[in-house]
Parts: structure tokens; sequence; C-alpha cells
């Protein structure tokens, strides 16, 4: 079993309420996990991601290795037949089949590049090691997805679900530098498979891949969209039509306190790091309707799930 969209969750309310059970017994199987070595390969930065998903598998029982590729790895070439005469030293196909030696689950993170949209979409990296690896593969983030940020946030909702129907909004909010679009992809595809109103709202241009947001409604009046929402989920995303740009930076999409009050009371989420003052006010992040320390603890419990999953298959 690998875990590397949400696809691959086969029933989003059965694994969000074993996600719960797991919260109340952490240790619950820890011997499920013993002798076990969990691999985790960081092409890019985290700090919940590698926390998070660490603890997870300590929970389990799992001899934990972490290797980060942007300053200890060889650089991999992934292309076959590739002539290698150029700046990577190692090819995938090596790499995969001696790191399968060495664990018995391996964990990636490696962000878009946010230069060439199809080699993006097409998840070179995560890919590359589902093809050559021999053993279960887990999506700690990808150039196009983030399935285990996108269960935790069901998990969150799940604690905090209103009596009614809920209405999530998915905001996007102003950032300086160009961002992925893997949060917000992964945040649209679980909250399709949720009983909720779910609406998207960003400036004209800011369009996610259609094949993602399929018929999600779209609202490009961010006011409007906020009306009596439970839930505000706020991400920045660079364009995907015009890709990887900055098309704007307009401080008016930020989310502010009086924003919040055509709310109904809806928490407010974000996956975190985020830049106060620029995505969010401090007012909103730090009123009693932030969740986003919810949101991150909840992040071990996701891949605890997860890892318990594969562990079991």
């Amino acid at each position: 079993m690998n875990y590397l969209t949400i696809k691959d969750i086969d029933n989003l309310n059965e694994w969000v309420q074993q996600a719960i059970q797991l919260k109340k017994n952490p240790f619950a199987h820890q011997n499920l996990g013993k002798n076990k070595t969990l691999g985790m390969l960081f092409f890019n930065p985290s700090l919940r991601t590698r926390l998070s998903t660490q603890k997870a598998a300590i929970h389990l029982g799992m001899n934990v290795m972490v290797m980060n590729f942007t300053g200890e790895g060889w650089s991999l070439e992934f292309e076959d037949g590739a002539v290698m005469n150029g700046g990577n030293s190692e090819h995938i196909k090596e790499a995969a089949a001696v790191i399968s030696q060495y664990c018995d689950v391996l964990a990636i993170r490696a962000f878009a590049g946010l230069v060439d949209r199809d080699k993006d979409y097409a998840e070179t990296v995560m890919n590359g090691f589902k093809k050559y690896a021999t053993i279960p593969i887990v999506n700690m983030e990808s150039a196009a997805g983030h399935p285990l940020q996108a269960l935790a946030d069901a998990i969150t909702m799940e604690e905090l679900k209103p009596a009614h129907r809920p209405k999530v909004v998915l905001s996007w909010a102003p950032h300086p530098k160009a961002l992925p679009q893997a949060v917000a992809n992964s945040f649209v595809e679980m909250m399709q498979l949720q009983d909720a109103d779910f609406v998207i709202t960003h400036p004209k241009g800011y369009e996610l891949h259609p094949d993602v947001v399929k018929n999600s409604a779209i609202e490009y009046n961010q006011e409007k969209a906020f009306a009596n929402a439970d839930f505000v989920y706020t991400k920045n995303w660079s364009a995907y039509r015009d890709y990887g740009k900055v098309l704007s930076t307009d401080s008016a999409w930020m989310v502010t306190a009086e924003k919040m009050k055509l709310t109904n009371k809806a928490y407010f989420m974000h996956c975190l790091p985020v830049r106060r003052n620029v995505i969010v006010t401090d007012e909103v992040l730090d009123s009693p309707q932030s969740v986003v320390i919810q949101q991150a603890n909840n992040r071990t419990f996701a891949a605890q799930l997860v890892l318990k999953k594969v562990l079991e298959k």
C-alpha cells in the first residue's frame, strides 16, 4: 500500500474516525512497528511534517532514519536513459533500490519547482521512487499534493463540526513568494469527499487545475464567500495557468477580523507556516477561533493512521 494522494483513502469518514481513536491512545499499537524502519527523505525544508511523521512512527514502535537531500545526499537523476555527464551523481534506479534494502517504509517530501508545470504535475520525484522502490511510499508533500495535511484537516474539522451541514471556504491570500498548489489541491480533493457547502475564493487568474477543482464552486468576491462560513481555510498558491507566477500581492485579500465577522463565527485554519499580517492579521491568528495549533497536532495522527495502515498491509 502506498499513500500518495487523497485518492488512496477508500473511506474518508472511516479514516477520520480511526485517527481520532488513535489520538485517544497513541501507543495502543506500539508493537506494530517493532523492528521496522521508516526512512524519511527531504528534498525541501520541513518542521511539522518531519516532526509529526517521526513522532507518529515512534508511537508505532518504528525506528526512523532521516536524510536531507538539500545538503546530505547525492543529486539524483530521474530520467530513464540519461547520459549522466552533468551535475547529477546517482540515478533513482540505484538510489531507490538501495534505500529499499535499508527501510521498510519510505516517506518523501519534494516540492514543485514552479518552472515546468508538466514536470511538476508528473510528480517526477514521487513517481520515480514509486517505480523503482520495492517498499511502500508515503507522500509527505509532493509537487502537486499534500495528502497528509488534508487528512489532518479532515480530522480537525470533524472534531469541531457544527450540528448543521457546514459551510467551508478555501481562501487564497497574498504572499510575497510563489508557492506551490499542493496544499490547496489536496484540500479541494478532500472536501469533495465531504458533505459540506464548499466554496473556493481567489482573485481571477488563480484558478487551480481544472481536473482538481471539477465542479467545486468558485467565488471571486472573498467577502461574499465568507458569508455564514463555519470554517475558513486560508492558503496562498501561485498561478496554475500562468504557472508559478505571482499575479497579485493585493493586501485586500488578507484575512482580517472584520472579514471573519461575516462568517458564522468560523474557525480559522491554516497549514502553517503562516506570514503574520500578510496572509492573516495577528488579531485573527491569536483569537480563540484560530485552530492552527490543533491542526498541527493532528498532523501526527494523520501520519500515524497512514503508517499503521501501511504496516498492516
